[in-house]
């Protein structure tokens, strides 16, 4: 996995790690908003599980895992997978993830024996074309249907995030309706809703925008003196965060014009110093105090900026 793909990824996994916005996706996408399960009745459990490779054991991890009690006993096991990319194997993925948590009950690391259920969040901008069932993906096959009778049909549930419908995205109540809603009307989003989870929320958008540059983030809210329990709408945090863009934007401006008007003044003093003296180009460098390195680097930038104009 790239570096871009891998900060994406984990972008991705932190924001909807948080247990409001978990329980939120759970009950907006499972179960058409209905309160079923309740940030504090779920719980982060391990998000590793083991299954035998070809010579040795090997470790797999799934992004979140949530298990919902009920009477002190855990009732049912939530696996959510971000995703940015198609997957066409990711059926085969989701069978070894949920089979390594069923194995695990098997072998009695995990006390109490429940039903598991694994959805993915697809934040990419293709469609997802991978096939969503057993079935489907082995479909081409000369399978007569007495066998398939006995193959387990297992199923993908794949959430396209960018295309929720608008009845769907305001069903959710956590900040992952910020998200949604941005997805769906670009730049021109605009919301009096507050924004419980600034950094992160922040970050999030950035990545969906194909920005991964998320460092500092946290520096800069502390800066302007942001906390988390403040009450902020998103415009009002979106514009800060813009006008940061902006400020940061004119200060390179201003250094990248200083860069090239030393440059080309550097560039026409050899050039005039060869000329009039008649001298060569090692000549006129060592005269004005530079080297042969230096000009050839200053005509690079007065070359690559007159290619930009």
């Amino acid at each position: 996995m790239s570096e871009t793909n891998e900060k994406k990824d984990i972008v991705e996994k932190e924001f909807v790690v948080f247990p409001d916005v978990a329980a939120d996706v759970i009950n907006v996408l499972l179960y058409q908003g209905e309160k079923v399960a309740d940030k504090d009745g779920l719980m982060a459990g391990p998000t590793e599980s083991v299954y035998q490779g070809k010579k040795k054991l090997r470790n797999q991890y799934e992004d979140i895992c949530k298990y919902k009690f009920a009477d002190g006993a855990i009732h049912l096991i939530y696996l959510i997978a971000n995703q940015s990319r198609t997957d066409g194997k990711m059926l085969l993925r989701k069978a070894g993830y949920t089979g390594g948590i069923y194995r695990e009950q098997y072998e009695g690391k995990i006390k109490d024996a429940c039903p598991v259920i694994e959805f993915v969040l697809y934040w990419g901008e293709a469609r997802w074309r991978g096939s969503r069932s057993i079935r489907k993906m082995f479909g081409k096959k000369s399978i007569s249907e007495k066998e398939w009778k006995y193959v387990d049909n297992l199923e993908l549930y794949v959430f396209e995030m960018r295309r929720l419908q608008k009845e769907t995205r305001e069903l959710f109540e956590s900040d992952m309706r910020i998200v949604v809603d941005f997805l769906a009307e670009g730049n021109r989003y605009c919301s009096d809703r507050k924004v419980v989870h600034k950094a992160a929320l922040i970050k999030m958008i950035k990545v969906l925008s194909g920005d991964t540059d998320v460092d500092g983030i946290e520096d800069w809210l502390e800066e302007q003196g942001i906390r988390e329990e403040d009450e902020i709408k998103v415009c009002e945090l979106f514009d800060q965060y813009e006008r940061k863009g902006r400020n940061e934007g004119r200060k390179q401006g201003r250094r990248e014009g200083r860069k090239e008007g030393e440059a080309r003044r550097l560039v026409k003093d050899v050039e005039s110093a060869m000329n009039f003296f008649r001298v060569t180009l090692e000549k006129a460098c060592e005269g004005l105090g530079t080297t042969v390195q230096g000009y050839e680097k200053a005509r690079e930038i007065c070359l690559e900026n007159e290619a930009v104009l």
